[in-house]
């Protein structure tokens, strides 16, 4: 490896002149969801890139060119490997690096407030490995002041150089730059390419914020530079709450749909024929993901703080959380009609992943609709083509395998949770004694089996 000395001696002209060369080393911090394909975006730039992360079996499987992201082929992971890209534990490597982004989870914890720990744990292992003239991105999501309130004291009372952060429009020479770029990743999407998403970029100064605009404008088509981390901060959470009221709201209007025998779905497809005004968001059986489930919360509490009740946010976290529950009460309805109740009935879970043709768990509502049925009394079995099994994540432990799509008339109901495209609906509803749908998947299957809720 190359020594430090070039590290040492970074001004902002120099940092800015290796990215735009090409010859600044990026290291990436937190190798999952955002880290991985940040990282492989910056190897087919020609970046020399080595990505961190406590994780050995993650590390291990980079090692072999094997990939724990379904929508990330091993092709990929090897021809970065060949362009120079690497992976490793060791967070002393972070000396060599030019530029380090953070890109860890960022989730609540069982109070439903933010659990920082990833962060700061990051923050910490940074600290004694910076260099003078380094420039520092946090792009997980988080609340309005984190980057200069936690990350950056961090950083500054815990580096063995004795530097601070570049501050104001004066460079300290024996600084480091500190920048959020809140990450907008979309699993799932193939209609957009990751590269032509812009980039929000927001630095503690005027340099920080140029020196992230270039490191991200190396590899995005357009950056958005705002005035300060906290804008870019809240700029993130802006957009991921638009989505969760949206989405509460048509989550409401599905309930009250079903009680006046109307099809909400028929009722979103005839507004989004309105060319202004208007834009469809769907109904489901929750909200999943790492952001529209969380982002909420970590607005919520930090304006407790400005003695500020956010009421409206508040109201469509109630509603998004209480849809589990009201798939619950669906498919024990569905079952009451066929004179069965749900405890001891067999019900077959048709999707685990939190939305469809992707390989993530996390905050799935599939997982808490299974606890909740088998709290009371069914015996669950699931299918879903990307997880042939469940084990224990932060908030559950079911350790289950997956079940294949065979005699599915074993089963007293088969609950539609993801709709994913692999599976043939008119298969499964020829085959099932009951159906229950929660995402739309039949549409245009008519048969009085299918319970739409």
């Amino acid at each position: 490896m190359k020594t430090n000395q070039s590290a040492r001696n970074r001004s902002p002209d120099q940092l800015k002149s290796k990215i735009q060369k090409r010859e600044a080393r990026v290291g990436i911090i937190g190798l999952g969801y955002v880290g991985l394909p940040l990282a492989l975006l910056y190897s087919e730039q020609k970046f020399q890139v080595t990505g961190f992360d406590i994780d050995q079996r993650k590390i291990d499987a980079l090692a072999k060119s094997s990939s724990y992201i379904y929508r990330i082929s091993s092709e990929e992971i090897a021809a970065a490997k060949s362009a120079g890209f690497t992976a490793t534990s060791d967070y002393s490597q972070l000396k060599a690096m030019d530029a380090i982004i953070i890109c860890v989870p960022t989730p609540l914890n069982e109070y439903h407030e933010p659990d920082l720990s990833f962060i700061t744990d990051t923050t910490h292992a940074i600290a004694p490995h910076l260099q003078t003239g380094q420039l520092v991105v946090l792009e997980s999501t988080t609340y309005p002041g984190t980057t200069e309130e936690v990350m950056v004291p961090i950083l500054e009372s815990e580096n063995r150089e004795g530097i601070k952060a570049a501050r104001g429009t004066s460079v300290d020479p024996k600084g480091f730059f500190v920048a959020f770029s809140p990450e907008r990743e979309d699993p799932g999407n193939t209609t957009v390419a990751r590269r032509d998403i812009p980039k929000v970029v927001g630095g503690v100064n005027a340099e920080a914020a140029e020196l992230a605009s270039a490191l991200y404008g190396a590899i995005f088509t357009r950056t958005v530079p705002v005035s300060s981390p906290a804008v870019a901060e809240m700029t993130k959470l802006l957009e991921n709450i638009y989505r969760c009221v949206n989405i509460a709201l048509v989550n409401e209007l599905k309930l009250l749909c079903l009680r006046m025998g109307l099809d909400i779905w028929e009722v979103i497809s005839a507004a989004s024929t309105k060319p202004f005004g208007f834009h469809p968001f769907y109904p489901g059986p929750g909200l999943g993901g790492h952001c529209i489930p969380v982002d909420p919360f970590y607005l919520s509490w930090k304006a407790k703080e400005f003695d500020f009740r956010t009421r409206f946010i508040e109201l469509a976290g109630e509603i998004n959380t209480g849809m589990p529950y009201h798939v619950l009460a669906s498919v024990s309805g569905a079952l009451n009609q066929h004179k069965k109740s749900v405890n001891g009935a067999r019900v077959l879970v048709l999707g685990v992943a939190y939305k469809k043709d992707i390989d993530d768990l996390r905050e799935s509502p599939a997982l808490t609709i299974i606890e909740l049925l088998q709290k009371d009394g069914a015996q669950v079995s699931y299918h879903d083509p990307y997880f042939p099994f469940i084990g224990k994540g932060r908030k559950y432990d079911l350790q289950m395998k997956r079940t294949e799509l065979e005699n599915l008339g074993q089963y007293d109901c088969v609950l539609i949770v993801t709709d994913h495209s692999d599976y043939d609906y008119r298969r499964i509803v020829g085959e099932a004694q009951l159906i229950v749908d929660t995402r739309n998947a039949t549409k245009g299957i008519v048969n009085p089996k299918i319970v739409r809720c």
